[in-house]
C-alpha cells in the first residue's frame, strides 16, 4: 500500500504527541493511530504492525531515562512483560480474523479510547487534592523492599507502596490482547489501571510500562512480519510498513525522551485531564461517523 504525506509530518506529529504521553508511562501509540486511519487513510491490519515499529523505536529513550533517575521499578517491569507478551500474540490472530476491516476496526478504537478516558477521568477525580509535583530532587530514587508471588513492595519518597504481582500479571495479559489487536503495546491501559486502582505514583509506574511495551511490541511486529506472507495471496496487507513505522518513531524518540526528564516538574493531573479530552474527541467522531454511515 502506498501513501503519501509530507516528510515532516510523522516525526513533528509523534514528537508531540509522545513528548505529554511519556510523562504518563505511555508511548503515544494509541493517539497516532487514529491520525493513521483518519489523516492518512491507513487501515489495513498493517497499520497496527507499524505502529508497533513506532514503539520499538520510541520507547526506549523514555526507559533509559527513567532508569537513569533511579524510577524504574524492575519487578513490576517483569510482571508486565510475563503478562502482555503473549497476549500481543493472540491479539495479533484476533485482529487478522475477526477486526480486519476499517469500519469494524475504527469501533473496536472508538470503544477502548472511550474506556481509557473513562479510566483517566476517574483518576483525575479521585487525586484532584495531590495534584502537585514534588520538589526534592533528592527523594525520587524509588526502592524495592518486598517481591513475592503474593505481594510486591516497593518505596518512593518515604513512603510504601504495594501492588498484587497476580493481579498484575493478569491484567498485563489482558491488556496485551488489546495491545496485539489495537497496535498500542498496552501501557495506555496498564498506566491508568495501576495509577487509579492500586494507586502506584506515575512517577515510578512510567519507566515499568514503557519498558513492558518495547518487549511487547518486538514481540507484535516479529509476529506480523513472520505471518504476513500467509495473506500475501488475499491481498491483505499485514507487514509493517518500515518506513511510515520509523519516520514516527524518530519523533517519538525525541519526544519520549524530553518528556520522561521532563515528567518529575509537570503535576500529573494536567496531561491526564490533555489525554482524556482527546481519547473523548476521538472516540465519539469515530462513534458518530458510524452511526451516521
Amino acid at each position: 500500500m502506498n501513501l503519501q504525506t509530507a516528510i515532516w509530518l510523522p516525526p513533528l506529529a509523534a514528537f508531540v504527541i509522545s513528548f505529554f504521553t511519556s510523562m504518563g508511562g505511555i508511548s503515544g501509540a494509541f493517539l497516532l493511530l487514529p491520525l493513521q486511519i483518519s489523516v492518512l487513510g491507513f487501515s489495513s491490519p498493517a497499520v497496527t504492525a507499524t505502529n508497533l515499529v513506532f514503539n520499538l523505536v520510541a520507547t526506549p529513550a523514555g526507559v533509559y531515562r527513567y532508569a537513569r533517575e533511579k524510577r524504574v521499578i524492575w519487578p513490576l517491569a517483569l510482571l508486565i512483560v510475563a503478562g502482555t507478551t503473549p497476549g500481543v500474540v493472540a491479539g495479533g490472530f484476533l485482529r487478522l480474523t475477526y477486526l480486519p476491516g476499517a469500519k469494524r476496526f475504527k469501533i473496536f478504537v472508538a470503544l477502548v479510547l472511550l474506556w481509557l478516558g473513562i479510566r483517566l477521568a476517574l483518576d483525575i477525580w479521585k487525586s484532584r487534592k495531590t495534584a502537585h509535583a514534588p520538589s526534592k530532587a533528592g527523594e525520587w530514587h524509588a526502592r524495592t523492599a518486598e517481591f513475592t508471588c503474593r505481594r510486591l513492595v516497593f518505596e518512593f519518597r518515604q513512603q510504601q507502596y504495594q501492588c498484587k504481582p497476580t493481579g498484575v500479571f493478569l491484567l498485563s495479559l489482558f491488556v496485551g490482547l488489546i495491545g496485539g489487536i489495537y497496535g498500542i503495546g498496552g501501557a495506555a491501559i496498564i498506566s491508568p489501571f495501576l495509577v487509579a486502582i492500586y494507586e502506584l505514583p506515575v512517577y515510578t509506574v512510567a519507566g515499568a510500562t514503557l519498558l513492558g511495551t518495547f518487549v511487547t511490541s518486538l514481540a507484535g511486529v516479529s509476529f506480523y512480519q513472520l505471518i504476513a506472507p500467509f495473506y500475501q495471496a488475499s491481498g491483505m496487507a499485514v507487514a509493517p510498513n518500515w518506513t511510515l513505522g520509523l519516520s514516527f518513531g524518530v519523533g517519538g524518540m525525541a519526544g519520549t525522551y524530553l518528556g520522561a526528564r521532563t515528567q518529575r516538574f509537570i503535576p500529573p493531573a494536567w496531561l491526564k485531564i490533555l489525554l482524556a479530552l482527546i481519547m473523548f474527541a476521538v472516540s465519539i467522531s469515530y462513534l458518530a461517523g458510524y452511526l451516521a454511515s
